[in-house]
């Protein structure tokens, strides 16, 4: 059966946002950046609009100074296009995790006007899908009172939770443009490479893996060539994943939901990715409020849960979203998967990070940065990998965390952590 729908026009799809509206807009590889931009043009005919979303990529015009009568973020997860108007107090951030969003737009303490997402072209049945993001974007679509869609020949038809059909749309406009993409600034370092030997060590034939973006990852992946019948069940993921797939060291057999599929909320990569999830029934992209969901994560074997930080202090407490009082992301589902491998028959926990920044700042300090704030408590904690090694920190008291922590420290920084170690302990570490 022919679907029946009409394109509508920018114009009047722009009308349906009105002043004083809460209105989600699609994130991360979907982040419709030519709809922000005519919102910005069209600023003058709205006041207060509240824009929710999660990480935005690209130029996000309407987070600039002029724009702050007419828009205000107040965003789930501070990606870098807002991180300034965070800081200058034009946009806000919500603490929580990933897994609850859903919840907030669910429960009425975020009820939602509009939403507009980022979309494949409808099929032959009506069908359109949520592409890329599928997310907290199906939360989004069930809960707003009208939705808008962005049809785009180039967004990626996904299996999953992310189909929608046509009836259920407000308003469709087609538009043709590259969704965004997130190259690899670099290749893994030698540091980030000793990380990725240390974690890959970790992990055992027929583990369920969990990973993000970033140089990290990408050097675990690359040791994984040997390894036989992982599995993935991870809230996103990135080029790193395809060849284990193409290798067949990604099977997926031995999991226990979804055995067979891979499992993710998201992706966010280069062209040969989205074109590599493509109608691929290998995926399963489903909503983020059970992808990160304790009790589906503890039920796969073995799983492997790769987070990092921005620092930790010498009892195992981990800042991951601020650099003392600056928010540089969010909550993210970091807790979830660290609870979740926690949970699971043979899971490891890890958070990776260089003992350093890249300005020679210390990550490994006896207390976190003024105004920090703690996404995994040191009660949550079991493996900790630096370039240095691995420290084990489950079932240690303040003084063993510490000590395995030190010595995972950059050699330069142990010597100012044991004086600070003798000073909160009163005895030496031996």
């Amino acid at each position: 059966m022919n679907p029946t729908f009409t394109y509508s026009t920018l114009k009047d799809v722009l009308k349906l946002i009105k002043s004083g509206d809460r209105v989600f807009i699609h994130g991360s590889a979907a982040t419709p950046t030519f709809f922000i931009d005519e919102l910005a043009v069209r600023a003058a005919d709205y006041r207060d609009v509240e824009i929710v979303s999660i990480s935005m990529f690209g130029n996000v015009e309407i987070a600039k100074p002029q724009y702050q009568e007419n828009f205000r973020i107040n965003s789930l997860f501070v990606s870098e296009p807002i991180r300034e108007a965070v800081k200058a107090g034009r946009a806000d951030y919500v603490p929580v995790f990933l897994s609850e969003i859903p919840d907030l737009f669910r429960n009425g303490a975020m009820p939602l006007d509009v939403a507009v997402v980022h979309v494949s072209l409808p099929d032959k049945h009506g069908y359109v899908t949520l592409g890329t993001s599928v997310d907290v974007a199906r939360a989004a679509v069930n809960n707003s009172k009208t939705v808008i869609a962005i049809a785009n020949p180039q967004m990626p038809k996904t299996h999953g939770d992310g189909m929608i059909h046509t009836d259920r749309l407000s308003a469709i406009i087609y538009h043709d443009s590259p969704i965004h993409e997130l190259e690899d600034a670099h290749e893994p370092t030698e540091c980030e490479m000793q990380i990725g030997k240390y974690i890959a060590e970790l992990i055992e034939d027929r583990s369920t893996l969990q990973m993000g973006i970033g140089s990290i990852p990408n050097a675990v992946l690359k040791l994984l060539t040997n390894h036989k019948d992982l599995g993935v069940h991870t809230e996103m993921f990135s080029d790193g994943i395809i060849t284990l797939m193409e290798k067949d060291v990604i099977t997926n057999r031995y999991k226990k939901k979804h055995p067979g599929r891979t499992v993710t909320g998201f992706c966010t990569g280069t062209k040969r990715l989205y074109d590599y999830v493509n109608d691929n029934p290998a995926f399963a992209f489903l909503d983020i409020d059970y992808v990160n969901e304790v009790h589906v994560i503890k039920q796969n074997p073995k799983v492997i849960a790769i987070n990092s930080c921005v620092e930790l202090d010498y009892t195992g407490q981990v800042c991951s979203d601020s650099i003392g009082t600056y928010q540089y992301s969010g909550v993210g589902g970091q807790m979830d998967f660290i609870r979740g491998a926690a949970l699971s028959d043979g899971g490891k926990p890890i958070i990776a990070l260089p003992s350093r920044t890249g300005k020679g700042i210390a990550r490994i300090v006896p207390f976190l940065k003024q105004g920090a704030s703690v996404v995994t408590t040191r009660a949550h904690m079991h493996y900790v990998v630096t370039e240095y090694g691995v420290a084990y920190l489950f079932g240690k008291n303040l003084r063993q965390r510490a000590k395995a922590l030190i010595a995972v420290a950059h050699p330069d920084d142990r010597e100012s952590l044991e004086k600070n170690y003798f000073e909160r302990f009163g005895m030496l570490l031996t």
